[in-house]
């Protein structure tokens, strides 16, 4: 085994881009709440940076990437990064150093919760919170992380694929969020007074930071400075400028204007969609993975919004959960074993299993997800409780969490 200079860069580069990618989520979220909220939700993936990065040290790394126990959670052998030093492990990138492929694998479990706080913002206590991320981050990311990506895990055994985290990172925090949503309840005043966006300037500057980010997500998880990285970074920003072209579209002909935030939202969802599938497939897939995406993701939120009136603040299940279901399954459609041997073919290429695991993968981790999720809050309520008073969410989380005020106007 011998370290390659230029594999070693550009994952050290990528996992800057992914980390750049929470405080982006911070912005992207926070032009989208109420202005008496905005410090509090910019808050949340700020304060998930630091504590992760942390938790993922002391043993999250360890029980995600660690040596297998039946398939289902990584020992405790890497606690503290004990073992795991400047010299490449074979078993995930043989040419970069393991802290390179930990820190790289770190930034992708502070984002994932950090996603969920969109399904709540605006009402949740504040211990509440920090008390479900950290449990959250070590019950249910590191043993999905483990099942998906470590040596030994019983869905990568199964041959369900996943390049970057669509079932990792999209499913699990698009349904954690659902249930979270639920449990939660409705904000004050929701369905009877405008909730309208404070300031999507926020939100598009979010955006395009996402979308800058998310070439080391997904170009990133190639874990070298080669074609299949080329490939994921192209396949990533065309389904991106489908899913904005898709959404605002959609939304032109549904509402007779073409909306900004409609264009940001889709872009966010065809990179969700195309996260999963992005080592594998071309270019020509992930157009119609892009499109997918700003379809069903747009319908999803009017649905869960109106209809089913689940208050999900910031649509996560409808953008990442129903975006990550969407690309998990469209790689069991559109996967290439040209493009990367280490994948399989999917359904369109002559191997129909493919969708049957990619099937498999996303209904066991979003029941994984939603049944622990439900433990965790449930645990959480009956503690500290779940949901700031009446009065503090009327007068916002800025002044009463956090006793500051995001604007002096």
């Amino acid at each position: 085994m011998r370290i390659d200079a230029g594999d070693t860069a550009w994952v050290l580069t990528a996992a800057a881009l992914v980390m750049l990618m929470t405080p982006a989520l911070g912005f992207f979220y926070g032009g989208l709440v109420q202005r008496k909220n905005v410090l509090a939700t910019l808050m949340h993936s700020f304060f998930i940076l630091a504590l992760i990065s942390v938790q993922w040290v002391l043993w999250g790394y360890s029980l995600a990437f660690g040596p297998d126990h039946g398939g289902l959670i990584g020992g405790l052998d890497w606690l503290g990064l004990r073992g795991v030093g400047m010299a490449p492990n074979p078993d995930y990138a043989p040419t970069i150093p393991h802290e390179a492929f930990m820190v790289f694998q770190m930034m992708f479990a502070v984002i994932t919760p950090a996603l969920i706080t969109g399904a709540f913002a605006e009402r949740k206590r504040f211990k509440a919170f920090v008390l479900f991320t950290l449990i959250w981050a070590t019950l249910v990311y590191a043993p999905v992380a483990h099942w998906v990506w470590g040596v030994g895990g019983w869905i990568r055994n199964l041959g369900a694929i996943d390049f970057a985290g669509g079932l990792v990172v999209h499913i699990s925090s698009g349904v954690a969020a659902l249930v979270a949503a639920s449990m939660l309840g409705r904000r004050a005043g929701f369905g009877s007074e405008p909730m309208e966006p404070h300031n999507l300037t926020y939100t598009v500057l979010g955006a395009g930071l996402l979308w800058f980010g998310w070439f080391g997500f997904n170009a990133g998880s190639a874990l070298a400075a080669n074609g299949l990285a080329a490939s994921a970074f192209v396949v990533t920003n065309t389904a991106a400028a489908m899913g904005a072209l898709t959404w605002m579209t959609v939304s032109w002909l549904r509402h007779g204007r073409p909306s900004v935030l409609g264009a940001a939202a889709g872009a966010v969802a065809g990179l969700v969609a195309i996260t999963p599938a992005s080592g594998y497939v071309d270019a020509s897939a992930a157009i119609l993975i892009g499109l997918a995406a700003g379809v069903v993701c747009f319908f999803s939120v009017d649905l869960f919004k109106h209809v089913v009136k689940v208050d999900d603040a910031l649509d996560v299940f409808a953008v990442h959960g129903m975006g990550g279901v969407t690309g998990a399954l469209a790689t069991g459609l559109f996967a290439q074993a040209a493009i990367n041997p280490a994948g399989a073919d999917g359904l369109f290429y002559g191997n129909p299993a493919l969708l049957a695991r990619q099937f498999v993968a996303v209904v066991a981790v979003a029941l994984y997800a939603a049944g622990m999720t439900w433990a965790i809050l449930k645990a959480i309520e009956f503690t500290v409780g779940l949901r700031v008073p009446e009065q503090e969410e009327a007068l916002g989380l800025d002044v009463t969490t956090h006793g500051e005020a995001a604007y002096q106007l």
